[in-house]
């Protein structure tokens, strides 16, 4: 009977180390399984965290191309996985920094932006047959270039190099601190150097040198065909019918836009911020005060407003700025307002002014009129000037700026930004 129990003993005893034996082989085969498991799920919340942060940064970066306005932080989600992405300014251009954390992951990417070629202007004040006309106390601190003649009367004054390029380049009527380049000079008082083939009544502080080369002619800085992309992009932004004239009397934001007739801003206290480029199809009159600005968002970037109504380039497509206005750029360096009119008048031998800027006009703005007249006069001070032809009087002054040699626009066949690089980082 002893035996028995001995061997029922024995027996449990068996029993439980077979059981023990078991659950250590049972664990032991779940444990890399569960490894498994946790490591696929992490995995698959990475690709997720992952394509939340691709996403993030490439919406940042189309907006940053397009010229669309981007917030500091903006936040996207993929399957539950929130990313978020933050734009810095950077030497040369903008880097977008995005990430997404989780429980069992992080990533974390960078994408840089580089500015791209834009449009350079090289000289305070650029004119193409039609010439320019420096009248009363006129200014420009910067250098001029023209393939028309360069003439000027009483006291005005170009603190730089002065050329009128061409075999019919003529200068009369100057007073320039810098070189002169003509094939004709006459009546002008140069304090540098004088590149000629005839001169005649000028006072010359510098070198003389008879029987000079020609300077060629230069093309205007910006084409047709890129303000015509200009006006695709503002069009992509919706249209404006109506009412006309569309009026604009308090503070508003706009842009990317195309405003489908006439445009007036007008009154003071109020700014208009632009997103993004305009296209008024027909004439835009500014005045009497009001701010028109460049989106802080947009940061380094200019944005053009564009006066063209194909239909009539003759005596509409006409921009008139007058009366305390006031144009600002984002803030970041580098950043303007540039108005174009396309009205063809000028180049056509009409009497239409395309730009007429008078009465206290300042701030960070150009103006361009490839085929037609600038007209600038009283206190009015700008950046950079560029047309067909172009007229300073009375007190005008163009003060030139480094930066438009190389100047980005939030749009365009060689606006904007690029993507340079981009890289994860975690």
């Amino acid at each position: 009977m002893k035996l028995q129990n001995n061997r029922g003993q024995v027996m449990l005893i068996a029993c439980l180390l077979f059981l023990a034996a078991a659950a250590a082989v049972s664990a032991a085969a779940a444990g890399p399984a569960l490894r498994r498991v946790s490591a696929a799920r992490a995995f698959a919340d990475a690709r997720q965290g992952l394509y939340a942060v691709a996403s993030v940064s490439e919406d940042v970066a189309y907006r940053k191309i397009k010229g669309l306005a981007v917030g500091n932080a903006e936040i996207f989600s993929v399957g539950g996985i929130s990313a978020t992405a933050e734009v810095a300014n950077v030497s040369g251009g903008q880097e977008i920094s995005a990430f997404a954390n989780g429980t069992r992951f992080s990533r974390n990417t960078t994408m840089r932006l580089v500015a791209g070629d834009g449009a350079s202007f090289y000289y305070g004040m650029q004119a193409s047959a039609g010439g320019i006309d420096l009248l009363n106390t006129a200014s420009i601190a910067g250098n001029v270039y023209s393939n028309g003649p360069v003439t000027g009367e009483n006291s005005n004054l170009v603190k730089g190099i002065v050329v009128s390029a061409g075999s019919f380049g003529f200068i009369d009527g100057v007073h320039a601190t810098g070189t002169v380049y003509a094939h004709t000079i006459r009546d002008s008082d140069i304090d540098g150097d004088a590149y000629y083939q005839t001169i005649s009544g000028t006072t010359v502080g510098g070198a003389l040198h008879p029987g000079s080369a020609d300077q060629a002619t230069s093309s205007l800085a910006i084409s047709d065909e890129q303000i015509a992309e200009w006006e695709s992009d503002a069009a992509a932004g919706g249209t404006i019918s109506s009412p006309c004239p569309y009026k604009i009397t308090d503070t508003a934001t706009l842009g990317p836009k195309k405003i489908a007739c006439d445009m007036e801003i007008s009154g003071n206290g109020y700014a208009l911020t632009l997103n993004g480029p305009l296209w008024i199809v027909g004439n835009l009159t500014i005045s009497n005060g009001p701010t028109i600005k460049v989106a802080s968002s947009l940061g380094g970037a200019s944005v053009p407003i564009i006066a063209d109504k194909p239909s009539n380039q003759t005596t509409s497509s006409k921009i008139e700025l007058q009366n305390s206005a006031v144009f600002q750029g984002s803030g970041s360096t580098d950043s303007y307002v540039l108005m174009i009119s396309h009205n063809k008048s000028a180049k056509q031998g009409g009497s239409e002014t395309a730009i007429d800027l008078k009465n206290s006009i300042d701030g960070d703005l150009l103006v361009y009129a490839p085929h037609g007249e600038v007209l600038i006069q009283d206190s009015v001070n700008v950046k950079e000037a560029s047309g067909y032809r172009i007229r300073l009087k009375n007190s005008a002054e163009v003060i030139y700026e480094t930066g438009l040699a190389n100047l980005i626009f939030t749009s365009g066949p060689s606006g904007g930004y690029m993507i340079e690089s981009w890289k994860e980082t975690e």
